[in-house]
């Protein structure tokens, strides 16, 4: 599109006016694009457009011409105005009929639901564990994942010389003037102890929580896992409430007509002591060690073993949701691959 000169001849205005709207015509033919018409705009009607430089230019012509070419130049603005208008409406239409057809909702179709989180498959386990022994008149306690030596062993009728109070069974925070009095509790049992001295008997208490050892990871074993600890103590408590109080749970657990049974095994704070294994996914498995609570354990709360009896149980969540599931590998459980744990909801 030429440059305009100073015109003071009306022919040569007419004439270039003319070829100013012809080739703005076919530019605002090919236009496709809001941008595009935008560019057209402000090249022909912009405050630095030949348009505009033309009506500056009148002021130098002859005072005879000068309102007949206002009148040609006016005539031809409002023509491109009104054809560049029409084409940027089109355009406006033709994008927004884009934007709908992409963003367009079927209001017949079914709302879409957010996909809802849920608890980890342990955590699931582990408050089913709960609300079983809740429903039969047990309390939920909890207490600290940093505890002393004293209620991790020596209140629980453990040894000096015991493996699991040296520092490569237990791991011991170096706090206090004695690097072995405090450690990340290798157990639940420590709270226990702790209710037994702020309450008197009867005790019902399941403690749910998570523990530390100095265990490799591996298949059957994490450093870091999770327990529920039981104790029942009242008057003539015996061992048959024991065995009736866990295969009660075995079978709401696993089902109604779960098999369980006790073999002898050895604990420091339970006197006599037993595994208890429950017939599941076809063999024999452990789920829990228990016994009667060693009359030692009574000393160190201030409970007179003459007078009451009871037991204690405990188990490993983790464990118990690999049996409930199926599962062969304890790493499976804490895969980051939301794909994984998806399978638990």
């Amino acid at each position: 599109m030429e440059t305009p000169s100073n015109l003071t001849d009306l022919m040569d205005l007419s004439s270039t006016l003319a070829k100013i709207e012809t080739e703005t015509l076919e530019r605002v033919r090919n236009a496709e694009t809001i941008d595009a018409i935008a560019a057209v705009t402000a090249e022909t009607l912009g405050k630095r457009s030949v348009l505009a430089s033309h009506r500056r230019g009148l002021a130098e012509m002859a005072p005879e011409d000068r309102r007949e070419a206002g009148r040609l130049l006016n005539a031809t603005i409002a023509r491109l105005g009104e054809v560049i208008g029409e084409k940027r409406t089109a355009l406006d239409e033709r994008l927004e009929a884009q934007r709908l057809d992409l963003e367009s909702v079927d209001v017949t179709l079914p709302g879409r639901v957010p996909a809802r989180g849920s608890h980890h498959v342990v955590r699931q386990v582990m408050d089913e564990i709960v609300d079983i022994f809740v429903s039969i008149g047990y309390s939920v306690v909890t207490g600290p994942e940093a505890e002393t030596d004293y209620y991790s062993f020596t209140a629980l009728n453990i040894p000096p010389t015991h493996p699991a109070r040296m520092s490569t069974d237990t791991l011991y925070l170096d706090y206090g003037e004695n690097p072995e009095d405090v450690n990340l509790r290798p157990h639940t049992s420590p709270m226990q102890i702790r209710h037994m001295e702020k309450h008197d008997p009867p005790v019902y208490v399941v403690v749910p929580g998570r523990v530390f050892r100095r265990d490799a990871l591996d298949p059957t074993h994490s450093p870091v896992f999770h327990q529920v600890e039981g104790l029942a103590v009242d008057e003539n408590i015996t061992f048959a409430d024991l065995k009736g109080t866990l295969a009660y749970f075995a079978r709401e657990f696993l089902g109604a007509k779960t098999k369980v049974k006790f073999l002898p095994h050895y604990f420091p704070f339970t006197e006599p002591s037993a595994e208890m294994h429950a017939y599941a996914n076809g063999e024999w498995l452990e789920l829990l060690g228990c016994g009667m609570v060693n009359p030692a354990v009574y000393e160190h709360v201030g409970y007179d073993p003459e007078t009451i009896t009871g037991f204690a149980f405990g188990m490993g969540v983790d464990r118990m949701a690999m049996v409930r599931h199926g599962v062969t590998d304890l790493r499976h459980l804490f895969d980051p691959d939301v794909r994984t744990l998806d399978q638990y909801r």
